[in-house]
Parts: structure tokens; sequence; C-alpha cells
């Protein structure tokens, strides 16, 4: 059980991953919430309160979503100044949000009883690199399982069109070309082809919704516009032709998934990104081993494989790793990335794991990552 002191320094912790993604008024915003708090409103008592382990629960970017989300609808003057990155000085910016806190309460409370719902279309990008690996594998088209799909908006990757450094993936009529920062080689041209997209999330957002369309912009984050004005595209085309989308719990879903007849020649694909710390040991447990014993069954017709982006708590960047059976399973990590996707790095040479962090099948990193936080919402 968290105490004060914890919830207070969860701020700083998120202040810390902000700056190091290059988002200094979200970084100043949060740095500032950690004195700002006070128990003169309801949802500064609940702050510092919290009972459970605030980084893990996402705390600081449930505030910091409500806080955005009061600057997008102008409804505070000084708010905005700070949203702006006008004020810049902490003490200034701290007294600015302690006045927020109690102004708006009523306005802020609801914003902590969830964890946010990112779907950061950017992600794609990221994730491509790792399907671009099992293509360049097994030559056939995927059978796409997404898990913590959130809205769907990355359910929508067979649809958007890369420029990945130079590389074009998917149909050149997309409305949406995500192009993000490209440190490295470009990756050799790939014909990549989907069978079907599927995926599923606990509590979907309909983006339909209007108000969950500005919820979701709320959660990204106020220094990268570009990210708001690809939410909207993305939201149109979803909209105009909804991928399958899910509600359910993420490990009965995959099992029931997996236990599914696989079509010959295509490759079935377990993909996610930045949701395996919500899942809890049980779930994570629940997932490895349906996927371990799916690889059991694997072979060169219809093989098995596995994309994640997640990230690494000692860099506090996302990795993206994959695995691939049938043969040798070991986990490949094949690039890096912002947590927005908006710079990627591909691995020169296909980089496996040193030291202790997996063991076969790659259950111990994923174990060890169930204690870690979601810094990149």
């Amino acid at each position: 059980m968290a105490d004060e002191a914890t919830n207070r320094g969860a701020f700083l912790i998120q202040h810390h991953y902000c700056t190091t993604m290059d988002a200094p008024i979200t970084a100043r915003v949060c740095r500032a919430l950690a004195t700002a708090i006070t128990r003169d409103s309801a949802a500064g008592r609940r702050v510092v309160d919290w009972p459970g382990e605030p980084t893990v629960d996402a705390l600081p970017l449930r505030l910091v979503g409500g806080l955005h989300a009061l600057h997008r609808a102008g409804a505070d003057a000084g708010l905005t100044r700070v949203f702006r990155g006008e004020v810049v000085d902490e003490g200034a910016v701290a007294a600015i949000l302690a006045q927020v806190l109690v102004a708006h309460d009523a306005a802020l409370l609801p914003w902590l009883d969830g964890p946010p719902q990112t779907n950061e279309p950017g992600r794609s990008a990221a994730l491509m690199t790792g399907l671009l690996q099992v293509v360049r594998r097994f030559g056939q088209p995927i059978e796409l399982l997404e898990i913590g799909s959130s809205a769907g908006l990355n359910l929508l990757i067979d649809r958007y069109r890369f420029d990945l450094g130079g590389t074009i993936v998917g149909p050149d009529a997309s409305p949406v070309t995500i192009r993000p920062e490209w440190r490295g080689a470009a990756p050799a041209p790939e014909a990549v082809r989907f069978a079907s997209v599927r995926g599923v999330d606990i509590n979907p957002i309909d983006v339909r919704d209007p108000a969950a369309a500005q919820r979701l912009i709320a959660y990204s984050w106020v220094d990268v516009p570009e990210r708001a004005a690809r939410l909207e595209a993305a939201f149109a085309m979803f909209a105009a032709d909804p991928p399958r989308l899910d509600a359910g719990d993420a490990a009965a879903w995959i099992e029931e998934r997996l236990a599914e007849p696989q079509p010959r020649g295509v490759t079935r694909v377990l993909m996610h990104s930045v949701v395996w710390q919500y899942l809890g040991p049980e779930r994570q447990a629940r997932i490895r081993a349906a996927m371990l014993a799916a690889a059991q069954e694997a072979d060169d017709e219809r093989p098995l494989a596995w994309v994640r982006m997640e990230p690494n708590k000692q860099s506090a960047v996302q990795e993206v790793w994959v695995q691939a059976w049938p043969g040798a399973a070991t986990p490949v990590r094949v690039a890096q990335t912002h947590a927005h996707g908006t710079w990627v790095a591909p691995t020169d040479h296909a980089e496996t794991p040193s030291g202790g962090d997996f063991v076969e099948g790659g259950e111990g990193y994923w174990a060890n990552e169930a204690t870690r936080r979601l810094a990149g919402a």
C-alpha cells in the first residue's frame, strides 16, 4: 500500500519519463503537481491517499489527462497559459495548478477512476518493424491478434501507409501516412499482407462517440500537436470501416483465438504495445502458457509469432521484440522506439537478450516486466 510520499513521488517519476521523451510542457506539469496537489479538493485527497501502486496505476497520467481536457475546452485561462508553455517557472506553474485543482474539482475527479487508454497510431510504425521480420521469415499473410487494443486504432495497421526511412509499406492511397524519424538503415522492402485483423480490450473506446474521441485526444500530450491531428484522421478511418474489436479479458480471448483452427499458409501473430503491465501476473502467465502451447503445434505451414512493443525499465524507451515458431524461438530485439513512435531505431543486427532477463520462451522477461510501470501513455 502506498503512502503520500510515494504518491507524490510518482509525479516526479513521470516528470523524468516525459523529459526523456521530449515532452517539456507535460514534464513541467508533472513536476509541479508533486507539490501543487493538496487536500483542499476531493481529487487532491484521492491522489495523496491513493491506495494502490501509483506508478503501476498510471496515477499521474490520469490527472494530466483531465487537466489537458480542461485546457482543450478553454475552461481556465491560467491553465491554458501553462499548457501553451507560456508559464515556465515551477513555482508559478504549481500555484496555477493548485488553484485549478480546487476550482475544477468536479470535472477532474472522474479522470482518476480508470487508467489512461491511449491508442497512439504512431506506435504502428514500430510494430511494423516486427511484422516485417515475421513476413521476411515466413513469407505468408498475417492473421493479426492484438490484445489491449483500446480504441482499436492500431488495428488499422493494415490500412496505414508507413514511410520507414524511405521504405514504403502499406497502401499508397491511405489517408494516414506515419513517418517516424528513422534512426538507422531503412528496412528492405517487403509486401506485408494481412489475412485478418482482430483485437480485444477489457473496455474498448468507441471513437465514433465524440465525447470518447475527445477523451482519447486528452490523453495525448500537448507537446506534440501532430498526435492530435493524426488521431482525428484515424478516427475517421475507423468510423468509415471499423475493424473487429471485441470486449473481453485478454487472457481468455487469446486462449480462445489460439484454440481456433489456423488456416494453412497463414502466419498467426500475437501483437501488443504498452499494455503488458496492466494485465497483472495471472493474465501474463496465462498468455505465456497459451503461446508456448500453441508454439508446440506450429509448423512451416502454420507458423506462430509474437510481436511486442513494451518499455525497458532501465533505459526508459520502448523495445520491439519478436519471437517466432517453429524453430529456435529466442526473443530477438528488432528496434528501440519512442513511446509514441516519434522515432524508431532499428537494430542493425538482430539482438538477442543477454543476462538473466529471458528464459526459454521468453517468459522470464515478461515476468519481470510485471513489476514495471507504464511511462509512455
